[in-house]
């Protein structure tokens, strides 16, 4: 795949992440983990949500030097990208009081962060700042990916709820339904196989990615 069809991938996966992201939000009826702490802290601090994601995912990022982590120009669009595409969404959408209107909205939200997940995967240009937390302490401590991510979620889960973020059918919703969802949107965007006697560059986005940010 050529390389600037690469980088509209990257770029357009994370701004629709972030846009999913602030969908999630105005719906107020649970956020996706990250979302969560986000909230949470954003409440706290008076700073915006975007601004919140931000910071963490930064601070995520300098994790990586014990562990020993690689960035990739992925990574770093991740941090600031998402953020951003958070606060001018969120400054774009009205509020929503109505649950005929927050239903949509969370729906949307979900389905929306699926296909920007598979977009931004399929796009290989590393792991958003999340996820290689995740696969340096799989690395480093043995554990499976599967524990190591229940176990990160979970704390940010805790901590963001403790800290005001909501917690909902939203939130169970999106566990439920981001592993299938990024999976089918993955396909879709990943990378068509080099045709016979031609010479391979891709054969598409590795399907074992992580789906967190």
């Amino acid at each position: 795949m050529p390389l600037v069809h690469r980088l509209v991938r990257l770029y357009a996966g994370l701004a629709l992440y972030g846009a999913s992201a602030a969908l999630l939000v105005e719906a107020g009826l649970g956020l996706e983990p990250w979302g969560v702490l986000h909230q949470g802290l954003a409440e706290r601090t008076g700073l915006s949500i975007g601004v919140v994601s931000i910071a963490v995912g930064a601070a995520v990022l300098l994790l990586w030097i014990p562990l020993r982590q690689r960035p990739g120009l992925g990574t770093v669009s991740n941090v600031f990208v998402v953020g951003l595409a958070m606060d001018a969404t969120l400054a774009l959408v009205p509020d929503a009081r109505a649950l005929a209107v927050r239903v949509p909205l969370l729906l949307a939200g979900v389905v929306l962060n699926g296909a920007a997940t598979g977009l931004y995967i399929a796009a290989a240009f590393g792991p958003g700042p999340r996820d290689g937390l995740m696969t340096g302490l799989h690395r480093r401590t043995g554990r499976s990916v599967r524990l190591v991510r229940t176990g990160i979620e979970l704390a940010v889960v805790a901590t963001g709820f403790a800290l005001g973020g909501t917690v909902g059918a939203g939130t169970v919703l999106y566990a439920l339904a981001i592993g299938p969802l990024a999976q089918l949107f993955l396909r879709v965007f990943a990378a068509p196989a080099a045709p016979p006697g031609g010479t391979a560059v891709a054969s598409g986005a590795p399907r074992r990615s992580i789906l967190r940010r």
